[in-house]
Order: C-alpha cells, then sequence, then structure tokens
C-alpha cells in the first residue's frame, strides 16, 4: 500500500474509502442478521443462526456475549483499517469533501449509520416492550374455593445450581410451581413474572419470617434447549432468587416429570416451540398441592395467603 500512496495516490485513496465502505456494509448485513424484525413466523433457519451466532435470547436479541461480537468485530475490522491506511483514509475522506459528489456520497453514508442505529435502538426498545410481561392483578378466587389438598408428584430434576431437587426440598414453607421455557416470548415470561411477584409481596409481608416467603419451582417444557448448563442463564434472565429453582435434566427424565404434574403440552420438532396452558400449583408448607392457578398476581397472592401457616 505504501509503494500505491507514492506512485498513484488518488488510487489508494479511493482504495481506503472502497475498504471503509465494504466494511459499513458487511457490518450492516451482519447487525441486520442479528437485529431485523422477522415477519410473525420466522423461518427455522433464522431462529437458529441467531442463536448460534448471538446467543440470542427469548425476546430475539443477542446475549452480553452476542452484542459484544456485534460491537467488537467491526471495530476491530475499522481498527486494522486505520492502523494500515489511516493517513491515505484521512486524505481521501478529505478530499472527497472538496467535490459536490464527495460531499454528498460522506452525508449519505453518515445518514445512512444514523439511521440503522436508530432503527437498532428501536428494535431493542420494542423487544424489551413486547416481553415486557401484562402486569394484570387478575381476580382473588373466591373464598368458597375449594383445596385441592393432594400430595405433590416428585420432580427429581437438576437446578441452575446443578442439585437435583425433590419435593422435600420445597417443604417447610409454601411453594409456587410452574412450568415454562427459555425461548417462550408470550405466556412463559409473563407467568414466571407474576409468580416472581408473589414471592416479593410475600416477603416483604413477613416481616423476616422466613417460612412465610414461597419457594419457587420453575420446570423447563423445553429440556432439548434447557439444558442444564443454561439453567444458570436462565436463572439470571428470569432473575430468580436465592429460594427458586429452575429445573430441567434429561429429556426423558423430564418429560416424566411433567407427565406426573400432569402438564398439557406440545412441541413443535422444527421450531422447538412449546404450546402449553399457564399453570401455577400452590403448595403448602408439607408439600402438598392445595391449589392451581393459571395466573394473576393478586390471585395466586390470595391463595398464598390461605396455605400460609396459621391461615
Amino acid at each position: 500500500m505504501r509503494a500505491a500512496e507514492r506512485s498513484d495516490p488518488a488510487r489508494a485513496q479511493a482504495l481506503a474509502l472502497g475498504a471503509l465502505a465494504f466494511l459499513l456494509l458487511v457490518t450492516a448485513a451482519w447487525w441486520a442478521l442479528a437485529l431485523w424484525p422477522p415477519p410473525d413466523a420466522p423461518p427455522p433457519w433464522l431462529a437458529r443462526a441467531r442463536q448460534v451466532c448471538f446467543n440470542a435470547g427469548p425476546d430475539g436479541l443477542p446475549d452480553a456475549s452476542g452484542w459484544l461480537l456485534l460491537v467488537g468485530e467491526p471495530l476491530g475490522m475499522l481498527g486494522v483499517l486505520v492502523a494500515g491506511w489511516g493517513r491515505t483514509l484521512g486524505a481521501g475522506l478529505r478530499a472527497a469533501t472538496r467535490s459536490r459528489a464527495g460531499r454528498l456520497a460522506l452525508g449519505a453514508g453518515v445518514a445512512a449509520v444514523a439511521l440503522g442505529l436508530s432503527a437498532a435502538g428501536a428494535r431493542v426498545w420494542n423487544a424489551r416492550a413486547a416481553m415486557a410481561p401484562e402486569r394484570a392483578e387478575g381476580e382473588v378466587p373466591p373464598s368458597t374455593l375449594p383445596r385441592l389438598d393432594r400430595e405433590a408428584p416428585e420432580l427429581a430434576l437438576l437446578d441452575q445450581r446443578g442439585e437435583r431437587i425433590e419435593i422435600a426440598n420445597l417443604r417447610g414453607r409454601p411453594a409456587l410451581v410452574t412450568f415454562a421455557f427459555g425461548h417462550c416470548t408470550s405466556v412463559c415470561p409473563a407467568v414466571v413474572h407474576e409468580v416472581l411477584e408473589v414471592q416479593a409481596r410475600a416477603r416483604a409481608a413477613a416481616a423476616g419470617d422466613a417460612s412465610r416467603i414461597p419457594r419457587v419451582a420453575i420446570v423447563s417444557l423445553d429440556p432439548w434447549r434447557d439444558t442444564p448448563a443454561r439453567l444458570p442463564h436462565l436463572a439470571e434472565q428470569w432473575k430468580v432468587g436465592e429460594d427458586g429453582f429452575v429445573l430441567s435434566g434429561e429429556v426423558a427424565e423430564v418429560e416424566a416429570a411433567l407427565g406426573r404434574w400432569q402438564v398439557p403440552h406440545e412441541r413443535n420438532p422444527e421450531t422447538g416451540d412449546v404450546v402449553h396452558p399457564p399453570i401455577v400449583y400452590v403448595l403448602d408448607a408439607s408439600g402438598r398441592i392445595a391449589y392451581a392457578s393459571s395466573g394473576g398476581a393478586a390471585g395466586m397472592l390470595a391463595l398464598l395467603e390461605r396455605v400460609q401457616p396459621g391461615a
């Protein structure tokens, strides 16, 4: 490049500007792959590509490592370009500002970058807003609602700490048991949020009495992807605290547990999506199922109060 700069500086500057334009186009395509809003039913290859390349979560957005790749790769290539052709690139940009066509091209490039960043920001904002669960309180069940009063089936699954969790681990205080999966973008985030909201309210009302703070167990409906190795990520994603368990295991183990708990579900083998109803079981301190709920923080909180010690 040094020889080209000396023999034909205009050509060298054109090459440097072409390399910068190529870098911007590749970056735009890279970001479009990660963030471009998919159709209502995105093709399976797109979901898989985003998961493999950017470790996309249930909101379709990259996780921390994915964002590092999206930002770090273009910056790294730009650093190489500046380190090798920095002086020539600067001269080419200055030369471009001297002509009307050059100024228009630079202006269009800056506008395209600004538009792309704005579109990326809007995509992130909309995805986060779509994932925000509805904070509907729901109706309080009537006081005449009969208790189910049946023994809770066994769990026998691994949690996010790598420990095998049995029903015995939930005894000693009330518990909320629900079912979800990490790539769900509809029912699961809302139900998980409601369950954890109920736990937080119960903790605030417990006044330090740990026996009144319910444990939470979230059983995966998708052991194919929610493997034990991914459970710490799910626990962080859902903001599950020390009184909560995110459970999974081998596919056969999880399917057997879901059968014991009589959880209806159907998995699409092509997309991995699982169709299921929202179910939350309210357990008393002895480990018996007292009530079943379909969600709603107010309703679950009322049912939880009915199984608290002394209720």
